[in-house]
């Protein structure tokens, strides 16, 4: 079978003289990959002149709801999937990580639409506020990079490694050329396929180069971002290509690194988290068969207990069953191929020149189901470094595989230490019952980590592990885990987007961000707000309210009603020394009073206020002074969620975030008295306020 690449809007397939690829299990051929023929300049000139100017004109509502569509449709063919996964090695757990988990991607991203206007572009940030009237104000306003993200991805996982990066990609706004490690490519293949023929992805999203992609750096530009996952070594030889560095594209690594599990220094055999570091250290070295970037590669335990974790590791180990996937009980499958395995091999010979293999052999071991000559079969490698500040191997050398390295440490700081050994990895964990020892670890070692997981008995069974990147935290890594950063929410998001500052009137960037600024000239209409649809309401829109003159009654009966019975509100005795002259209203009496001045009490199309944001007050409101309300719809927010009334009955709504600043009327009534010009009455609170306002299309 000849693999084909999808160039252009086009399926290509390579040529005879391509690439073998071999199942993992039997050594059997199970296709021909080849890049022969493509055009990669095309290929970039397509993503950026077809692809970007499709995806640019959509909103990021319109991008989220095409990644839940297309998660949606990738779960409903997952069964085709698993069957081919199996060829590459892997058993069921470990394509349920590279294939739901990659699916799961793209949900997780289909999710943050609702972080993000229904723009085609987002703001950043607070608002800077630039001069001393606030007439001249800055911000920050991100827009999708109109180039091409080129992922080149490494082989262990050939659909997460590929989605997980899209998904951010995609909801950017930015099209992809994917290239896939060639060994493992015909499942990367299965599913692109099934990706285009769902047709749910605008023309040039998406291309695949199931070959070799040597020279399609010479071809990118400013405004293209470039990923690799893989060897440090391949990292830092692509990190370096001159086309990257005149352009100054940003190139983004996630390699290969020494990852280490701290077992801590309070913990001994007895304690539940001594087996819970165990059962993790042990998932760890044999998920994937060890082919994982988040592997744990060196296991650091307090000396005393050296003996008794070789135990117990070897006694977990013993039950581990090694063979065919498809066969019941098998626990571990092979590594990825034959090339893979050559590879592991001469790792693990050269760690054997500076320490000791304690737990496995090569020529010893049984696989079931399979033939081991034929298959890339190999058993856990566990090594014993007595002296791992002076033979250091085990810190520089990485054998990609089921290989690991135990080792001693006398304090938590030598633990902190040991795990710097590696140079900057992408995660570390710590199995500790001490939040002291967690904290002390934690602040000692984050600078060389991209995460640091801390485990105990009180979130293990929860927990997702070690090895398990999760898309809204970063996951990337210092030193020689490539220094890059993918995932993370929406910080993965921004590294898809060109961050510009942005100067000018309030006005003018409210009318440019279609977000209210404080100071912005008002839209007044002689309709309540409140009596608007969800389509009709416009951002600037405000409603200046009546103003309400707050009493004594007002102080007292509020800290009746509420129980706030704070001296600065009832005792004037106890006033000195404070910054009040007298007593004050309660700040949320003033908000309160607020509302009533400007909520429209009959039904209409807002349905309910379900939150407050950033509410704050600024100055102290006395019996005699008044307040009054601008009331000003801030911003409006896309929902595709319906609200279900009492009745049973769905109802399309939108999210509006409202203004409320509530200003001081008695300077403003002065002011008016006397003819005087100038901004109305200043500020004395000021709060965000969210309600749920019906659309008028029902349909």
């Amino acid at each position: 079978m000849k693999l084909q690449n999808y160039a252009c809007g086009q399926w290509v397939a390579g040529s005879n003289e391509g690439q073998t690829l071999y199942n993992a299990i039997t050594g059997e051929a199970v296709a021909t990959a080849s890049s022969a023929g493509l055009d990669f300049a095309k290929m970039c000139d397509y993503a950026r002149t077809v692809g970007g100017p499709n995806l640019r004109k959509m909103t990021f509502q319109e991008r989220g709801m095409m990644l839940k569509a297309l998660a949606m449709h990738l779960q409903s063919k997952k069964e085709i999937f698993y069957k081919i996964s199996w060829a590459t090695g892997a058993t069921r757990p470990d394509s349920w990580v590279d294939i739901e988990g990659g699916i799961g991607n793209l949900f997780t991203y289909a999710s943050l639409r609702r972080q993000f206007p229904n723009e085609s572009f987002c703001y950043d940030g607070d608002v800077a506020r630039l001069s001393k009237n606030n007439t001249f104000i800055g911000h920050h306003i991100c827009v999708p990079k109109e180039g091409v993200a080129i992922h080149i991805n490494a082989f262990n996982f050939p659909v997460w490694g590929m989605l997980e990066k899209v998904a951010v990609n995609w909801f950017a706004g930015v099209p992809a050329i994917v290239k896939p490690a060639t060994v493992t490519s015909f499942l990367t293949e299965a599913v692109v396929k099934e990706i285009i023929a769902s047709k749910i992805l605008p023309e040039g999203a998406l291309q695949l180069i199931c070959g070799s992609a040597n020279g399609i750096l010479d071809h990118v530009n400013n405004q293209d971002v470039v990923t690799f996952t893989g060897s440090a070594s391949t990292g830092k030889m692509l990190k370096s290509n001159k086309r990257l560095l005149e352009e100054s594209v940003h190139f983004n690594m996630e390699a290969d690194s020494l990852n280490c599990c701290v077992l801590g220094e309070d913990i001994t055999p007895d304690k539940p988290e001594f087996d819970i570091f165990i059962k993790e250290v042990t998932r760890e070295i044999t998920t994937k068969a060890g082919q994982k970037c988040t592997a744990v590669r060196r296991i650091i335990v307090p000396e005393k207990l050296v003996e008794d974790v070789h135990i117990a590791l070897g006694k977990r180990l013993a039950t581990n069953i090694i063979g065919d996937p498809n066969v019941e009980g098998v626990r571990m499958g092979a590594l990825a191929g034959q090339s893979q395995l050559a590879e592991v091999k001469e790792k693990v010979e050269q760690l054997s020149k500076t320490q000791k293999i304690i737990i496995g052999d090569f020529e010893k071991f049984e696989v079931k189901g399979a033939d081991k000559t034929k298959g890339a079969f190999m058993p856990p490698i566990i090594f014993l470094n007595e002296n791992p500040f002076k033979n250091t191997d085990c810190h520089n050398i990485e054998a990609f595989g089921p290989v690991s390295t135990l080792m001693p440490y006398k304090t938590t700081d030598e633990a902190i230490e040991l795990s710097k050994l590696g140079k900057g990895s992408l995660v570390s964990s710590i199995i500790t019952a001490s939040d002291k020892v967690a904290k002390q670890y934690v602040i000692g070692a984050a600078c060389m980590h991209g995460r640091i997981l801390i485990l105990n008995n009180e979130c293990a069974k929860e927990s997702t592990g070690h090895g398990s990147p999760m898309p809204m935290l970063v996951h990337g890594g210092p030193g020689r885990a490539g220094g890059g950063e993918e995932m993370g929410g929406k910080r993965g998001v921004f590294h898809y987007l060109q961050r510009t500052a942005i100067q000018g009137s309030p006005t003018t960037i409210t009318n440019i961000l279609n977000n209210y600024q404080y100071g912005a000239k008002h839209i007044i209409k002689n309709v309540h707000p409140f009596r608007q649809y969800f389509e009709d309401l416009e951002v600037s829109e405000t409603l200046i309210t009546p103003t309400h003159k707050v009493a004594e009654d007002d102080i007292l009966n509020f800290a009746e009603l509420s129980g706030d019975k704070f001296y600065a509100h009832l005792q004037p005795d106890a006033l000195e020394g404070t910054i009040f002259k007298r007593t004050v209203a309660h700040g949320y009496f003033v908000l309160s009073r607020a509302a009533g001045l400007f909520v429209d009490p009959p039904k209409g199309p807002v349905l309910l206020n379900y939150g407050i944001d950033e509410c704050r007050f600024t100055k102290p409101i006395y019996p005699g002074m008044s307040i009054g309300v601008r009331f000003t719809c801030k911003e409006k927010i896309e929902n595709d969620k319906p609200l279900t009334a009492a009745n049973g009955q769905e109802v399309k709504v939108g999210i509006v975030k409202w203004m409320v600043d509530i200003y001081d009327a008695s300077e403003q009534a002065v002011r008016d008295k006397l003819g005087v010009e100038g901004t109305p009455g200043e500020t004395v609170g000021i709060a965000t306020i969210l309600t749920m306002v019906q659309k008028k299309n029902q349909g």
